[in-house]
């Protein structure tokens, strides 16, 4: 099971899509490892810098449609092996979102009061993931701390703790 525990990079949009995710050119790649450093490099968000904002963080916190555009499995391969797990978000492109689960990661939705929250606990925020309670633990620096209960149903969840779909088939077929 992928680690769901973190430091989190706030991205504050909407409609983030996955050609700026991962951006189209390099879906020829042969190998997850080779999309590690284009992570979010086409994304422009005032004060985001791709090359210095990722660096150390797990945990994704973002606004609705997350993952909307194209269905490629890219887009979320850049983040798993970028060691980013869990996304959460007020909602996902569905494809993206399904993806996630396949791949043994996280797509939380949460509605948008608890995301601003989130994003109010600011810069420094760690989040753990109590998966078996389905519980979001999230304490800034200053020591702040807020809690959130998401829901989950089974089958996600059974990729989750399997590592993703081919683990789980494996394991059950």
């Amino acid at each position: 099971m992928k680690n769901f525990t973190g430091p989190v990079l706030f991205l504050d949009r909407n409609d983030i899509n996955t050609d700026e995710i991962i951006p189209a050119k390099y879906l020829t790649e042969n190998t997850k490892g080779a999309l590690k450093s284009h992570i979010l490099e086409d994304l422009h968000l005032q004060g985001f810098d791709p090359a210095n904002d990722i660096a150390g963080k797990n945990i994704i916190v973002t606004r609705s449609n997350f993952g909307c555009g194209s269905s490629r499995e890219h887009a979320v391969w850049v983040f798993e092996v970028n060691d980013i797990n869990v996304v959460i978000a007020e909602s996902f492109a569905r494809i993206f979102r399904q993806n996630m689960f396949n791949c043994g990661m996280l797509a939380i939705e949460l509605p948008q009061n608890y995301i601003n929250e989130l994003f109010a606990l600011g810069t420094g925020t760690v989040i753990s993931i109590d998966l078996e309670k389905h519980q979001i633990i999230a304490e800034n620096s200053q020591g702040e701390k807020k809690e959130f209960s998401f829901e989950l149903n089974p089958f996600d969840h059974e990729l989750v703790i399997s590592g993703g779909w081919l683990s789980y088939a494996d394991s059950k077929y």
